[in-house]
């Protein structure tokens, strides 16, 4: 057992803290309620679609938002592990708590906020070289739950947060259309008739997605080097920040993840994958919604398969070209990848 394993799940959570005093009031009023009210039901352990008191949950969150100003000021503390180890060392972190069971992620997020989770290890493996956790039971959390990410080389996937997106989206579902890529999502994961076989089966799948997924990302650094890590570093505004992600999404998506489902005919995760195709990741990428679109038509998923295939080359080109165009001019290169991001992206869609 680890030693003073309370002082440990303190330490973090008041780290998780600090970040979101400093970073949650950034995000539009509507996200931010939105995950402070899954962020209360995790605090809470409320059950997934049990109703949340509306009353204790305005009281919570004027009481949590008056503490976040009491902490945004301060500086993340070291863990209380092999006489104190900086909060973004998680290798460091890990070769101690690993062998006890449990796991630990930091680093940087979407714009550069700063993420914290410690929790159970269910299991360790390795995908091509890179490291996989597979956290369970989370003890310590910040407001903001990436189900799985790249940290430090190693990737870590969250259960806890993949279960909660997969509900979420459900209940979101209930609401809109069924004849969707989502509603066929859910449908062939047979959750009208047992939610709960159906949540583990689709959660148990969509977590395999997203460690490929992240698999891709790995392949995609190796291909566009430390050039592109740098600028993504570098980078800040929005817009361009979500530019440079949503192609390096693309280019890893058509790498691995999309290659490796349609393989294996693992069609819930394909419908799933088209589901949250949204935003500017949609934008850039029409051609894939037609091969969608013909698939469910026709059933014959050669048109999705040629799409993906030619895609690869052009993402790895695209993100090429956002690199060369920073690198250019150094100064002006968050504003010219901006510009590339607020214009019409006719060079970049495929």
């Amino acid at each position: 057992m680890v030693e003073n394993l309370s002082a440990l799940i303190d330490t973090v959570q008041k780290n998780c803290m600090i970040a979101d005093a400093r970073h949650a009031r950034d995000m539009t009023i509507c996200t931010f309620l939105l995950e402070m009210r899954e962020f209360y039901r995790w605090e809470m352990e409320i059950p997934y679609g049990a109703r949340l008191p509306k009353d204790e949950l305005g009281d919570w969150l004027t009481a949590r938002e008056s503490l976040w100003d009491t902490v945004e000021e301060e500086t993340f503390a070291p863990l209380p592990v092999s006489g104190g180890i900086d909060p973004f060392d998680a290798d460091d972190v890990n070769r101690a708590l690993v062998p006890y069971g449990l796991v630990y992620s930091s680093g940087l997020g979407h714009f550069r906020k700063p993420h914290f989770v410690l929790a159970e290890l269910k299991r360790a493996e390795v995908r091509e070289g890179v490291k996989v956790y597979v956290a369970g039971c989370e003890y310590a959390r910040d407001l903001i739950a990436p189900p799985a990410a790249m940290r430090d080389g190693a990737i870590f996937l969250r259960m806890d947060a993949v279960r909660r997106l997969l509900w979420n989206k459900f209940e979101e579902w209930q609401w809109k259309e069924k004849d969707t890529a989502l509603g066929r999502a859910f449908a062939h994961y047979d959750f009208e008739r047992d939610i709960e076989r159906g949540l583990d089966r689709m959660a148990e799948a969509e977590s395999e997605a997203m460690i490929l997924h992240e698999v891709g990302e790995a392949r995609a650094e190796k291909l566009l080097g430390a050039d592109w890590s740098s600028m993504l570093g570098q980078l800040d505004s929005k817009h361009a920040e979500l530019l440079a992600r949503a192609v390096r999404d693309h280019l890893a998506d058509c790498l691995v993840t999309l290659p490796t489902l349609l393989e294996r005919e693992a069609h819930g995760s394909l419908h799933f994958y088209l589901a949250n195709l949204s935003g500017l990741r949609r934008a850039l990428f029409p051609a894939l919604t037609r091969a969608y679109d013909h698939w469910i038509a026709s059933r014959d998923t050669s048109q999705l398969s040629r799409t993906v295939d030619a895609a690869a080359a052009h993402w790895l080109e695209a993100a090429r070209h956002l690199t060369a165009t920073f690198q250019r001019d150094p100064a002006h290169g968050d504003a010219n990848i901006n510009a590339i991001a607020s214009g019409d992206l006719a060079n970049l869609k495929r």
